[in-house]
């Protein structure tokens, strides 16, 4: 198995090739708690105190990183402690990392994450398993908190559709539409963290399927699969951006599925670092990122 290290007061593995270096808890989780792309520091927001309690009164921590829950958004269901150690195993590309099953909603959590040998490319596979006895409806939901002081890219729809609508959006009760941290573009929305009170959300139907955050010269991004014929949850949103006064995230989240006890749904992402990105000031600079990096 790869090195055994302490971050955070976490027991991590690591999994490294040239480019990137993941560290995945072994205390907690399933989580990765951090992401750098050569010498330069983690890319992942860092929340050892961040916690919301739930109504039993025991405290669900964030702690930072890269997790999975299962949607839709509910306290206490999606808000199952994950603070109990996982199983790690090696495989023949990366890590796979299990959760006891959950006591409350008899889901089965299960990370199995894959380096790109030589690539700054990861792809992990989210995997929920129902081991109760009734089936469950749900959806896998992957989530990464990311430091402030960036900006968030999230693509819209470029279908033309002529007289019909092209674009949606999900506002949260508090979403402020008129909040000077984003900028509603024609082709992309640009979110920049610098709330000091409050929170922000947006949710939407990701067609082009990346989500992507610029912090300090390099660009993280986020692929997922989009199905047009599918059923989403939050008005039939794919993809999801949140802020408040410590991190933000970048979310994607699977079809609704309705899994039948023993059955399982799996959710692939795929990241991608890319450096020496300019800073995406307004459309035209972030076209011009799309057009170095390849994104559609």
């Amino acid at each position: 198995m790869n090195n055994t290290t302490k971050y955070l007061d976490f027991d991590c593995v690591s999994l490294k090739n040239d480019s990137l270096t993941l560290l995945v808890t072994k205390s907690v989780g399933p989580r990765i708690i951090s992401l750098r792309y050569k010498d330069g520091a983690n890319l992942f927001a860092e929340l050892p105190d961040f916690v919301s309690q739930r109504p039993d009164g025991k405290n669900f921590h964030f702690y930072g990183g890269h997790r999975l829950w299962h949607a839709p958004e509910n306290m206490p269901r999606t808000y199952a402690l994950d603070s109990e150690p996982v199983s790690i195993t090696q495989t023949q590309s990366g890590l796979f990392t299990r959760q006891k099953v959950e006591a409350e909603t008899g889901i089965e959590k299960t990370l199995d994450i894959s380096l790109v040998e030589d690539k700054p490319q990861v792809i992990i596979r989210h995997t929920l398993t129902n081991h109760g006895q009734w089936s469950v409806r749900c959806a896998p939901w992957a989530i990464t908190q990311l430091k402030k002081g960036g900006v968030a890219i999230l693509p819209q729809s470029r279908e033309q559709t002529d007289v019909l609508p092209n674009r949606s959006l999900a506002l949260w009760p508090y979403s402020d539409i008129a909040s000077p941290h984003v900028t509603w573009g024609n082709q992309h929305i640009l979110i920049r963290p610098r709330i000091e009170e409050g929170a922000f959300k947006v949710g939407f139907p990701n067609p082009r399927g990346w989500l992507a955050y610029w912090q300090a010269g390099i660009l993280f991004v986020k692929r997922a699969s989009f199905d047009a014929q599918a059923k989403y949850y939050d008005f039939g949103s794919s993809s999801e951006c949140y802020c408040n006064d410590k991190f933000l995230e970048l979310e994607t989240i699977a079809p609704i599925r309705t899994l039948a006890p023993g059955a399982s749904v799996t959710h692939i992402e795929t990241w991608e670092i890319y450096a020496d990105i300019e800073y995406p000031e307004d459309e035209e600079a972030t076209q011009r990122i799309i057009e170095k990096t390849g994104l559609e």
